[in-house]
This record gives structure tokens, C-alpha cells and sequence, in this order.
């Protein structure tokens, strides 16, 4: 039994971002390696990279050491 479903039919209105390309695409236009998605709207999509940096920055923000560790 197969633990991931092959998904080959692009549900109507799914938008995703291409990063080869730098362009939102809708459906599945470009391999799975290369696009973030699905989203549920075009803006979504389109913004998607800014969502990458604000995640990027509240992970980093989570690594930094905070205070002195225990039994220091």
C-alpha cells in the first residue's frame, strides 16, 4: 500500500509558485520539486515568498539561545 497519494489532477482554482520560474502558475504546471503550494487564491500565491522570509525569520528568532542555559 502506497503511503502517498499520486496527485496528477490539478484541482480547479489551486495556485501554486513556481521557483524555477519566479511566477505563480495555476494547476500543476511544473514539477513538484520546484513549486510551494497549492494555495487557495492567486494572491496567496503570489506572496509566498514573503511568507518563506517571515517563516525564516521567526525560526531563526526560536534557535537564538535565550538567557543563560540550566545550571550555568
Amino acid at each position: 500500500m502506497a503511503l502517498f497519494k499520486k496527485h496528477t489532477e490539478p484541482k480547479a482554482g489551486e495556485w501554486y509558485y513556481c521557483l524555477q520560474h519566479k511566477t505563480v502558475e495555476e494547476g500543476l504546471q511544473c514539477p513538484a520539486k520546484n513549486r510551494f503550494g497549492p494555495y487557495a487564491s492567486r494572491t496567496e500565491a503570489e506572496h509566498a515568498m514573503e511568507k518563506v522570509k517571515e517563516r525564516n525569520l521567526e525560526w531563526d528568532a526560536d534557535d537564538e539561545p535565550r538567557g543563560n542555559p540550566p545550571g550555568a
